[in-house]
């Protein structure tokens, strides 16, 4: 197999927007998450020559024409994708359409020039990756309400510089209730499989920024973990052209599952248990989400910005008093906990 290495990138109507969740929006811009969770939100390096890090970034590094026409394949796929094809999020390249069912057209192509197709950065599975939602099995009322959310400036990131967040507001604005609707129905259809991988350690691979998210660095090396959590693809050259057969590896610190545990069984003196709302096993509740198994970045991000203000719409106020105690080294070792659970 020709390996090219390219990082690109939406996350999740029929409720009402209400005066108060209105009101919301003229809020006060929410707090910039703090050195400690800046793991949680990476931000693509400037391209050179200028430009900002974008939605989710562009292609294998210094690939020219003839490399962006090679016919590509992955591992246990008969099909195969051309770069271009892979980059296109109006028409995306499905290397495993016996994964899931047959897409709707705003799942596999969406429609131009505002609506990406959501298959193109949760994956026709659903299973996201971590700069995005995962999607797969999350009930249709919680998706659908997450969309108008987006679409009314009632959510957005707590770090203004990530693209995924940005271009989910887009797409979310662009987007018909018809469509909302069909997409959150397409991926509530399917259950969430394993995806993330927790592996607890001191020591993890030097990483970089690329396609808002974690990625080995070149140079390689290995450097202490600290108060992190360090999520990379399992095989960043399958990642790079969006093969939805191949998941990550979330490295935590040693020991952040069990405080996890703690915290999330028990509330631990700060918050409450989790499983009242979610679920005994954490695999959602009603129009509650699913939390097991999903990605620990992602899910960092989401308590820190309901603590931030930056989401700001309808069921967020029930999680304010839930996130208001919970310090960064909380909040990363409720997630390593969630994320090791089983779907």
């Amino acid at each position: 197999m020709r390996t090219i290495v390219g990082y690109l990138t939406l996350a999740a109507l029929p409720l009402t927007l209400g005066r108060a969740e209105a009101a919301a929006g003229q809020a006060e811009p929410a707090a910039a998450p703090p050195a400690s969770l800046t793991w949680a939100y990476p931000v693509n390096p400037p391209r050179a020559g200028g430009g900002g890090g974008g939605a989710g970034g562009g292609g294998g590094a210094g690939a020219d024409a003839s490399t962006v026409q090679a016919t590509l394949t992955v591992p246990g796929s008969g099909r195969s994708f051309t770069m271009d094809q892979i980059r296109n999020g109006f028409d995306i390249a499905d290397w495993r359409p016996d994964l899931h069912p047959a897409m709707p057209a705003v799942v596999s192509s969406g429609r131009s020039p505002d609506l990406r197709a959501c298959g193109f950065c949760h994956y026709p599975t659903g299973h996201g990756r971590p700069e995005n939602a995962s999607l797969a099995g999350q009930p249709v009322v919680y998706v659908v309400q997450q969309m108008m959310d987006f679409k009314n400036d009632l959510r957005v990131s707590s770090e203004p510089g990530m693209g995924p967040p940005r271009a989910m507001v887009t797409v979310a604005k662009a987007a018909t209730p018809e469509e909302a609707a069909t997409a959150a129905e397409y991926f509530a259809s399917f259950p969430y499989r394993s995806w993330v991988r927790v592996v607890e350690t001191n020591t993890v691979p030097t990483t970089v920024v690329a396609g808002s998210m974690r990625v080995p660095a070149p140079e390689g090396g290995t450097e202490p973990i600290g108060e992190r959590i360090i999520e990379v693809p399992g095989d960043p050259a399958r990642t790079g052209l969006r093969d939805a057969g191949s998941g990550f590896v979330a490295y935590v610190p040693t020991g952040s599952v069990e405080r996890g545990r703690e915290l999330v069984t028990t509330g631990g003196g700060k918050s409450i248990r989790c499983a009242i709302c979610h679920g005994e096993d954490l695999r959602g509740a009603g129009p509650m989400p699913a939390l097991a198994g999903r990605s620990p970045s992602y899910s960092a991000r989401q308590l820190y910005d309901l603590q931030s203000g930056a989401r700001r719409g309808a069921w967020s106020e029930l999680m304010k008093g839930v996130v208001a105690n919970l310090t960064p080294r909380d909040i990363l070792d409720v997630v390593a906990y969630t994320a090791s659970l089983r779907p």
